[in-house]
């Protein structure tokens, strides 16, 4: 049980909500005051306070916007859709409006810090509910029961885990500093590998996303050595062709379980197509070890089938002839997949990498011998990083979960912050 009273936090504070920022307000660099959104409370690996701002808005628009200020001191979050399970919370530095995705808490009494502090560690989901976009309203922030206590007791609180809190993010961050080298070195690996890095006779190469290759390889159009394929969906204006599915069916929804570039091989899809359905369609059943790689809302991402699939029409698909071995294949398209998104990628919002591109596409060529012993080098380095990766992700998780549960202890009063070393007022 805390030793601090408990109230309603509509008591000592008011609620804020924001409103809808309509499309030519949008875009704004100048302004007397930041019109915040969702991400503008992107987390930080270390403070609480809202660092920028994407737009700017002047006093008339806010007037003519019907928004409301949320004066400095006051305390940002989500209050709505996924970022509302993210927990974010955010300390205003200045005046702020915000849009309809936002809701302030604007304390009346009491350290602003420790009220960071402590409504972080409130679960806003629980009263957001199970439906397909959890919601939380004034009234039910404002019904909130909170530990309070007294504001000279908040800023020992607030002092004590500013401390403590920054000691653990500087940590944290030194950690996330050896995961991008991590992450660098393992992508960095993949292009050496499959560029015969360990040849010492060179040549130029005529490919854009390598600079060299052996002598003795060749540079081959991919279609030379692998049926070119594609994939379709059944029209869903016929019912019957979407009974009885037990066709695998690769979608964009697959692209997340090959995102990281783990797994080689797909095995599960989230949807299947029926057999009426494949026959009277343009999709076409792929055999196991078909190359896949996505080309439009996630384009570049790729995998190999365990077995024999279909695709959407988001997919280009390559099967593999006896001179190509499917998975040295797959590692070169990963080993392009920022030339791939950054050359022949169209489209701002969703990029689409189109079949006349992926038709004429190139890869370096070695012995099928050769390919072999690639792709093994390739998993056997992947493998260490991935080992020493995993360790240091979980020692983050561990340290984040130390913290939240120290931010916990402390605004609960669960144990005594004055007494901490460190802790001198």
């Amino acid at each position: 049980m805390s030793p601090y009273p408990t109230v309603k936090l509509g008591r000592v504070a008011r609620i804020i909500s924001g409103v809808g920022f309509p499309h030519p307000y949008q875009g704004r660099e100048s302004g007397e005051h930041p019109f915040l959104k969702v991400s503008d409370l992107a987390i930080h690996r270390s403070g609480y306070s809202v660092v920028g701002a994407q737009n700017w808005v002047s006093r008339g628009d806010i007037s003519t916007l019907g928004a409301r200020l949320a004066p400095a001191g006051s305390v940002v979050f989500p209050k709505v859709g996924a970022a509302l399970l993210k927990n974010p919370r955010r300390l205003l530095q200045r005046p702020s409006a915000m849009d309809n995705n936002l809701m302030a808490v604007v304390p009346r009494v009491g350290d602003p810090r420790f009220w960071v502090y402590m409504l972080s560690t409130i679960d806003l989901s629980e009263l957001a509910g199970s439906g397909p976009l959890p919601f939380v309203n004034e009234t039910q922030v404002r019904d909130l029961r909170v530990c309070f206590p007294a504001e000279r007791e908040q800023r020992r609180i607030a002092d004590f885990l500013d401390a403590e809190t920054s000691r653990i993010d500087d940590l944290v961050n030194a950690e996330q500093r050896v995961l991008d080298r991590l992450a660098e070195r393992r992508t960095a690996g993949v292009v050496t590998a499959v560029s015969g890095g360990e040849h010492t006779e060179h040549r130029a190469s005529t490919l854009a996303w390598l600079e060299s290759i052996p002598e003795s390889w060749q540079e081959v159009r991919v279609g030379l050595m692998a049926r070119m394929g594609s994939g379709h969906t059944p029209s869903r204006s016929h019912p019957e062709w979407w009974v009885d599915c037990t066709v695998p069916w690769i979608t964009t929804g697959e692209v997340k379980q090959v995102r990281d570039d783990r797994l080689e091989d797909l095995h599960e899809t989230r949807e299947k197509i029926s057999e009426l359905g494949l026959a009277n369609s343009a999709a076409e059943l792929h055999p196991k070890g078909t190359v896949f790689l996505c080309r439009t809302a996630s384009a570049g991402y790729s995998g190999v089938m365990g077995s024999d699939m279909a695709t959407s029409q988001d997919f280009i698909t390559w099967t593999c002839g006896p001179r190509l071995n499917p998975y040295f294949l797959l590692w070169c398209l990963r080993a392009m997949r920022s030339d791939l998104l950054g050359r022949l990628a169209m489209g701002s919002t969703h990029k689409t990498i189109y079949v006349p591109d992926l038709q004429m596409l190139r890869i370096p060529v070695p012995s099928l011998d050769e390919q072999a012993e690639i792709v093994d080098a390739i998993r056997r380095q992947n493998s260490r990083i991935d080992n020493l990766t995993d360790k240091i992700r979980r020692q983050v998780e561990l340290m984040t979960e130390r913290r939240q549960a120290l931010i916990a202890a402390a605004v609960t009063g669960q144990f005594d912050v004055s007494t901490a070393s460190g802790n001198r007022r």
